[in-house]
This record gives C-alpha cells, structure tokens and sequence, in this order.
C-alpha cells in the first residue's frame, strides 16, 4: 500500500513539474518574440529608408514581426532570416543585431551602404553584403564563425590583406570576394577549407604566387582568380582537384608552361588563362579533359603546334588560341567537334590549308584565322548550320574563288578576306544578307563586275573592293544604300562615269574611288553628302570643272582630285569651306589665281603643282607669271641667261644667307630666346613642330603666354588664347604640365614621338593638332580654337552654348559626333589610340556645335591591345571601374567614359552630383532608380525631355549609356557597334497626329536595336 501512495506521488509531482517547466517556456518565447521586435525596430532606426520598403516594420496590436518585409522566422517564432536585398538602403546596420539568437542568414546585397565592416560577426550560416560601397578590412574571423558557409562580400570597396583567421571557416562553402581591393599574396590557411565549393578572388590587386595549398581543396568546383596580379607558374597540385567545373586565371603576370597536370581535372569545362606570360607548347593532356566547353589560351607566348589530342574534346564550344607563338596546321580532324562555335586562331603563325570540312558538323558562329600564313581554298562548308555571323580570314595567302555557299549565309554579319590571293569574281547574293555590315575584299585579285544586288542591300556600311581587278562600271544606285558609311574601291579597273546619285546617301562618310579609270565630270550631286568626311579621286580621267556646290559641304575634311585632267578655276569659296583640311589638285588642268582665302593661304605648294595655268596665292603672283611666260616665248635666249644670272646669285645669297644664320643663331639663343627667362638655366631652344602649313611661328606662339591670355587650367596644362595677327587666326595653346621628375628623367623625346602620331589624326570630330612647340623644359600644344567651349560648361550653363542645347536634336549630334571620332581612334588609327581622359570638359564645340575630341595629353598609342601603365589616369565620375585596381589600358575604357558622357547630355547633371549620396556617381544613380522600378523619363534633362516623344527617343539613348558602362569590359560594345546603335536611334520629328504611329515606330526600333543587348536584363 505504501508503496502505491510512493509511486502516485512521484507521478503528481513528475506532472507539476513539467508544467511548470512548460509554462516557463512559453513565456520565454513570448519575452524573445517581444525582444527582437524591439531589436529589428532599432535595426530600422540606424537605416535610410528612401523608398519606404520598410514601412510595415512597426509596433502593431498582433506584434507579429514574422510578417514584416524581409523577415523570415522559425517554427519557433523567432527571427532566422534577414532579406533586406535591393532595397537602396543605406545609412549603418546595428549593432543589436547580435541579439537575433536565432539568425542565420543575412542579406542586404545591392544597396548603398559605404561605411566601414565591423570587425567582427555575430555566429551566422550565410551573408551577402555584395554590390555596396562598403570599405576597410574585411570582418575578422573567430571562432564564432566557425559554423559560417556562405559569404560574399563581392562588388565594395574593401581593401587590406586577406588574413589567415581565414581559415576558422571551416564550414565555408562560399567565398566570394570579387571585385575589391584586397592585396598581397594568398594566406596558407585557405587549405582548411575543405568544404569550399566556391571561390571568387578575381578584380583584386592581389600579388604573390598562387599557394599549391589550393590543390588541397578537393571539394572546389569554381575557383576565378583572375585579373589580379598573380605571378609565377600554375601549382601542378592545381590537377589534384577532381571537382574542378571552371578554372579562371586569366590577366595577371602567371609565366612558365601550362602543367600537364590540369589534363587529369575530369570535371573541368571552362578553363581560362587568356593574357597572361604562359611560354612552351600547349600541353596535349589537355584533350584528356573530355568535358571541356570553353578553352581561352589566348594573348600568351604559348609556341609549337595544336596537339591532335585537342580533336578528342568532343563537348568543346569554344577554341580561342589567338596571340602566342603557334605554327603549324589546325588538326584535320578538329572539324569532327559537334558542338564548337567559336575558332579564334588570329595573329600566330599557322600554315597549310584549313580543314576543308570546317563547319560541316559543327554549329560554327565565329571564325577567325586572321593574319596568320594559311593558304588553299576556302572551306564551302563554313555556315552548313547556319549559325555563322564573322568570318575574318584577312593577312593570308589564301586562294581560289570565294565560296558561292558564303554569298546565301543569312546569319553573316561581318565579312574580312582582305589581303589574299582569291581570284575569280564576287558570287552573287552578298547583297540579299539582311544581317551583313560589312564586307572587305581589298589586296586580291578578283574580277569581274560588282554584283548588281550589292545596291540592294539594306544592311551594309563598309564595302572595301580596293586593289583587285575589278573590271565594270560602277552600278548606278551603289552609292545609295541606306546605311552606307564607307565604299572603297580604289586600285581597280573601274571605267565609265560617277553615277550621279548622291541624293540618297545618308549615311556615306568615306568615299574612294581613286586609281581607277573613270571619265566624265564630277556630280555636283555629291555635296547632298551631309556627311561625307573623305573624297577621293585621285589618278582617273575625271574631266569639266570642280563643283562649286562642294565648298559647302559641313563635313567634308579631305579632298583629293589630283593626277585627273579637270579644268577650269578653284571655287573662290573652296578655301573657307567649313571643315576642309587637306585638298589635293596637283597635275591637272586648272587654270586662274588660287583663291587667298582661308586655309589656302598656308595650303602646300606640292597640292597644286602640274596645273600650268594656275597662279597667285602660294604660287608665283599671277602677273609676274604671265609675264615670265610671254618672255619665254619672245626671248628664250634672254631667259637662258637670266636663269644663269639668277643661279648665281642665288648660291652667293645663300651662302651669305648661311653665315648671317649661324650669327644670329649664336647670338640669339646664348643670350635667351624671344624674351623666355628660362632660357638662361641651360635648356636647348623652343622647336616647333608643325603638322599643317601654318601662317606663324614660334615667336608669335610665345608672346601670347601671358596671364592675362589664360582662359582655362585643367588636369594636363594650362590653356592660351593665342591671336596670331599675321594670319588672322586664332589658337589654342595648352601648356603641359611637367613635373621635376619628368624633366630629369628626359622624357620629351618619348612624348614629342606619341605627339606627332597625334598629329597626323585627321577626322571632323577630332581637334586639329596644328603644332607642337617645346624644349627640354617646357612643352606646348598648339590646337584650332573653338568658338563656343566645351560640353560641360554648355551643358552646365556656364557658357552661351549652353542656351543653343536646349533641345535633343543638338544634344543627340554631339553624342553621335564624339561616337564617330572615337570610332576614328579605336578602328582606324594603326596602332589604335586610346584616349583615356573621356569626358564632357575635353569635348569642344565648334562654331556649328559640332563636337571636337580635345586633350590627347593622355592619349596612348596602343602598340599590344590591354597595355598595362604605372598609375591611374582620368577624371573622377568617367573612370572605368576596372580601370583603378588593373591599370590594364585597352578601348573599353573609353567607351564607359562615353557612356558616362551621354548620360550626361540625357540628364543635365554632372558625374558627381549631392543629390547621388556619397560615393555614388550618375551611372550608379540611374542603376538604383531600375532597381527600385522607378520611371527613367524622372532622370532626364526637363529642360530637353519636356514630350513624351523627345523622352522616347532620349530613352533609346540612355539604353546606349547603360551598355557603355556595364561593369564587365567585355559585356560594353565596340564604338562601331555603339555609332549602329544611335544610328537606330536617331529622332525623328512626328506631328501630334501621328502620335500613335510614333509611339509603335520607337517600340519597333527600341526592340530591334536591343533584342540580344545585355541591358534587356536591367530595363
């Protein structure tokens, strides 16, 4: 009985105790609940909540945080997960944050916070404060943090070592710290993360040789590491990591050879090691890696042949050799790869024939054996999918006929065979490719005609049939095709006359027909060529008199007709037509006075020798001439002996001449030249350097290097107001700014080489270098002044151009003008020139308003493409943001700069604004206002964008700018594909009837011209 009443108790008390328990519990849930509803509202506080996606965080009846944006709780009720992702918050996170004992994930990624980390973390499974502003070091890394698996801090600006308390994170899986500014060498604890399955290194200024210890992680599958500068060979250990999916080692300073070890990475499909100092024969294990997709060995100094064993990678897409050292033949059996659609072998030394099934079994897109030694035919099969869009095969030797299969490839964009040996004629069909841009033929030896359907192509811009045999006339329409910006058909065997339809050629830039054997006159129809920059038609039999109608063409820059048989006078007007440069009417019939006007004043003699009956101007007065010329037919045997006379004392004037030279020379210089206190402390005298024929010399320049003649100061020199009375003419002179060091190291012959490149550029929207003037201390840039200043001031209202931009028409010629001169510099320029200092203060205005690229003193000629220089060069707000952790230079630099230019004529405002936030620049600023889906017609300029089809158009626009400053280089298009685009988007007017005409025709154009753009992804 006792016994019973024991055990009953024991149960009674058992039950109350539970209870109690229970009753605890529940009441502390309730306490924690109540805590960290206190705690995210404190969280809140410290935030900057512009557009309100927090509002429902707030005490409410329920209390029921788990409901508010961004909060996930537990079954428990409490807090485990933070989103605040995208959101555009800024401001500081807090530090109650810690107080979460249930949170394991946070995420505030793409927001705009930019103040320091903490130092350290509370114990989290994941975060992602990728895509902010944030700077300093990264978080320290305790035991704490022992249970962390994700972490991605990708897109700041973090700096400082990569510590060893990296390696407590044992439990990581994801590293991703891409895209900042950490430095020095790899810590040795990276071995410990055995879990590691992602690691993202790559945009960091990170040194060192990479650790074999990273061999050791057998669980990675992505490691990108690129784009650092990492030296040394590849660690053989690398091939220990059997996970391994995609390899990134591409730009750094790696060296040595390619081990063979990597063939043993069973699961590898991408492998990059692009530009980098990679030297030795392309290891043949490699065709072990079956799985392979992309293979990218280019710009290295890889020499020897392409192993057979490449054939074997069955999977692979994409084959990008160009730039090393690599000869031989391309593998037979390379054309078996089912799934390969990009070949880039340009710029080695390959020979023998292409595979003569190459495309046959394979969806080939892009081909490019260019400026290699390939000879033999042509493939027929290179588009039997369909797919091909670029064939570059030019700088060969190869022969036979071009394959009619490639004149019916609807897929084609691009066309280069220039310099080979093919002969027979052009097939027919080229000119119903709707996708074709361009098509280069020049240095062969085709013959034949030009195809008639050529004039009927609706997508063509660069034809270059020059130096071949073609034998016909030119078709009548040639010259009309829509979008034709270049026809070159210089060297040929063209006869009959020009056609006479320049009515419709919208579009037409370049035109040469020289060295060929036209007859009849020139088409006075030529001067509707609004913007015809070049003419040429030197050595045919062009007959009748120049056309007068061409001295009012606004764009044309150079004209030359010489070794024709015109006759007739100069057009009085032709030395002050608006942009002519260079003019070029030697040997022909030209008779009267050269006009005194303009740039004929200066215009070099040699452009008009051959025309005996012209006179006057830079040539013998016409009067003394007449009369020279009657003597010779009464008195030849007087003219014989005053040609003595007159020798003879023009060798005893000359010698006079040379003794009171060197005189003066001595006097002059050793006492200081023309007043230049400097020219005492032992530097050699000012030379100028003249690009043009100028009416002025040195000694005019310098006496308008006063203070009182300074009219800007900017990050290069100084500039001048130069007036020289003599001529009549105003300049611009920029004094460079040299420091202490410069001077010593002597570095003026370098720059006085790069300057006269510079001078010989000659393009409408590109500032006319006209001299260069300098000494061993001293350097000066002499330029054509522009009358209404630069961009920035105008757009900015700081000048009176800025009332003249009040409309969009004005703004989008600006943008097109400046696209046009730096597709000049990147495509036409041999070696390319790099600017480097893109930006609305270095774009002039001219009188029309038409752009002019100025201030080269930063200018590069790019000898290798992606030159590396010593230090960041630039403005603040236009610089690529590559550019400031790589100091790699190639064009793409350029183009964000651009794009942060048109952003500026589409919004009015400046690259850094107060209203952005600190540390935000424009481009940033428009990318928030997508993010947070807010209307674009709120960032455009009111004073432009004032109707809804000015806004449409001006929208095209801004999705051109947003291409332009994609972070990736390598997502931004080139300036041609750019000068395409706007073309796309050029305004057309609509009457307010045709409003909805209007609005479906920019639909229609806004969809073809960004159906396969990347920004489709941010619109």
């Amino acid at each position: 009985m006792k016994m019973k009443v024991k055990m009953e108790m024991k149960i009674v008390v058992l039950f109350l105790y539970y209870c109690y328990i229970g009753s605890n519990s529940s009441v502390s849930a309730s306490i924690n609940n109540g805590d960290e509803l206190s705690v995210l509202l404190s969280v809140k506080s410290t935030l900057v909540d512009p557009l309100n996606f927090l509002k429902d965080w707030k005490l409410q009846e329920t209390g029921d945080h788990c409901n508010w944006t961004g909060v996930w709780c537990n079954s428990h009720g409490n807090v485990e997960k933070l989103d605040l992702s995208g959101m555009n918050l800024t401001g500081k996170i807090s530090d109650s944050i810690r107080q979460l004992r249930s949170l394991v994930s946070f995420n505030i990624s793409c927001n705009g916070f930019d103040s320091l980390l903490p130092k350290s973390i509370p114990p989290l499974k994941s975060i992602d404060i990728s895509q902010n502003s944030f700077s300093g070091n990264l978080f320290l890394f305790g035991n704490e943090s022992i249970g962390l698996v994700h972490l991605n801090a990708s897109g700041n600006n973090l700096s400082g070592n990569l510590t060893e308390d990296l390696g407590n994170l044992v439990s990581l899986e994801v590293l991703d710290l891409r895209g900042n500014f950490f430095q020095g060498s790899l810590p040795s604890s990276f071995k410990n993360l055995q879990k590691l399955r992602f690691l993202g290194l790559s945009g960091n200024n990170l040194t060192g040789e990479l650790p074999s210890v990273l061999g050791e992680l057998l669980s990675l599958e992505t490691a990108i590491l690129g784009y650092n500068e990492f030296e040394g060979s590849i660690p053989p250990e690398f091939g220990n990591i059997n996970s391994l999916k995609y390899l990134d080692l591409a730009i750094g300073k790696l060296s040595g050879e390619i081990p063979s070890e990597l063939g043993k990475l069973k699961s590898l499909e991408t492998l990059l090691v692009y530009q980098n100092n990679f030297t030795g024969k392309i290891p043949k294990e490699i065709g072990n890696i079956t799985t392979l997709k992309v293979l990218d060995l280019s710009d290295n100094a890889l020499s020897g042949e392409i192993p057979i064993e490449i054939t074997e990678l069955k999977n692979l897409q994409l084959l990008n050799l160009m730039r090393n050292r690599l000869s031989g033949s391309i593998p037979p059996a390379i054309s078996n790869l089912t799934q390969l659609q990009v070949l880039e072998l340009w710029n080695n030394t390959f020979s023998g024939e292409l595979p003569s099934d190459l495309g046959k079994n394979s969806p080939l897109q892009w081909l490019d054996v260019s400026s290699n030694s390939f000879s033999g035919n042509i493939p027929s099969t290179l588009c039997s999918k369909g797919n091909l869009t670029k064939l570059i095969l030019f700088n060969n030797t190869f022969s036979g006929q071009i394959p009619a299969t490639l004149s019916t490839c609807q897929s084609l964009v691009r066309v280069r065979m220039q310099n080979n040996l093919l002969n027979g004629s052009i097939p027919i069909g080229f000119g119903k490719l709707e996708k074709l841009q361009r098509l280069e033929l020049a240095g062969n030896r085709l013959s034949g005609g030009i195809p008639g359907d050529i004039s009927d192509s609706i997508s063509l811009s660069f034809i270059d049939f020059s130096r071949n045999k073609i034998r016909s006339s030119l078709p009548s329409t040639i010259l009309s095709i829509h979008n034709l910006q270049a026809f070159l058909i210089a060297d040929n065997l063209i006869s009959g006359e020009i056609p006479d339809q320049f009515q419709d050629c919208p579009s037409l830039s370049n035109l040469d027909l020289s060295s060929n054997s036209l007859t009849g006159t020139i088409p006075s129809s030529i001067a509707s060529c609004e913007k015809l920059v070049s003419l040429n038609l030197r050595n045919n039999n062009l007959t009748g008199e120049i056309p007068r109608q061409i001295t009012t063409m606004s764009a044309l820059a150079v004209l030359d007709l010489s070794n024709n048989s015109l006759t007739g006078e100069l057009p009085e007007s032709i030395g002050t037509s608006p942009a002519l440069e260079l003019l070029n009417v030697s040997y022909n019939k030209l008779t009267g006075p050269v006009p005194i006007n303009g740039f004929l004043r200066t215009i070099n003699p040699d452009d008009l020798r051959g025309n005996s009956g012209l006179c006057g101007g830079v040539l013998p007065p016409c009067n003394k001439f007449q009369k020279a010329t009657s003597e010779h037919k009464s008195f030849h045997g007087k003219r014989i002996v005053a040609g003595w006379l007159i020798g003879i004392a023009s060798v005893l004037a000359l010698g006079i001449l040379t003794i009171v030279a060197r005189a003066l020379y001595k006097r002059w210089y050793s006492n200081g030249f023309c007043g230049d206190d400097t020219a005492n402390k032992g530097e050699w005298p000012w030379r100028l350097m003249a690009f043009h024929r100028l009416g002025f010399t040195a000694s005019d320049i310098l006496a308008c290097i006063k203070e009182s003649n300074m009219i800007g100061m900017g990050a290069t020199g100084i500039v001048y107001k130069a007036e020289m009375s003599r001529s009549n003419t105003v300049l611009a002179v920029k004094k460079l700014w040299r420091s202490a060091a410069d001077i010593e190291d002597g570095t003026t012959g370098d720059f006085v080489g790069e300057v006269n490149l510079l001078g010989k550029l000659r393009h409408r929207n590109i500032v006319r270098l006209l001299g260069f003037l300098y000494n061993d201390k001293n350097m000066m840039i002499v330029y054509e002044f522009m009358l209404n200043g630069n961009l920035g001031d105008a757009i900015h209202g700081k000048n009176a151009a800025g009332r003249l931009l009040v409309d969009w028409v004005s703004r989008y010629n600006i943008a097109l003008g400046v696209a046009h001169g730096l597709a000049y510099l990147h495509h036409d320029c041999h070696p390319p020139v790099i600017h480097r200092d893109i930006k609305s203060n270095n774009i002039l205005l001219d009188a029309n308003l038409d752009a002019r690229i100025a201030d080269f003193g930063l200018a590069r000629m790019m000898a290798r493409r992606k030159e590396t220089v010593s230090m960041v060069a630039g403005s603040y707000g236009y610089i690529a943001p590559e550019y400031g952790y790589t100091l790699k230079v190639d064009e793409k630099i350029d183009i964000y700069s651009y794009g942060v230019v048109l952003l500026e004529l589409l919004t009015g405002r400046r690259p850094l604004e107060p209203e952005f936030g600190e540390s935000v620049d424009i481009v940033e600023w428009v990318r928030k206002k997508i993010r947070d889906n807010i209307s674009l017609e709120e960032t455009l300029d009111p004073n432009v964008g004032n109707c809804k089809y000015v806004q449409e158009e001006m929208l095209l626009v801004l999705q051109i700018a947003l291409l332009c400053t994609t972070k990736l280089p390598k997502d931004r298009p080139s300036m041609r594909d750019v000068i395409t685009m706007l073309g796309e988007a050029k305004p057309r007017r609509k009457s307010n009837s045709n409003e909805e005409n209007t609005s479906r025709s920019l639909a229609e154009k806004r969809s073809s011209v960004f159906s396969t753009s990347p920004v489709n992804g941010l619109l």
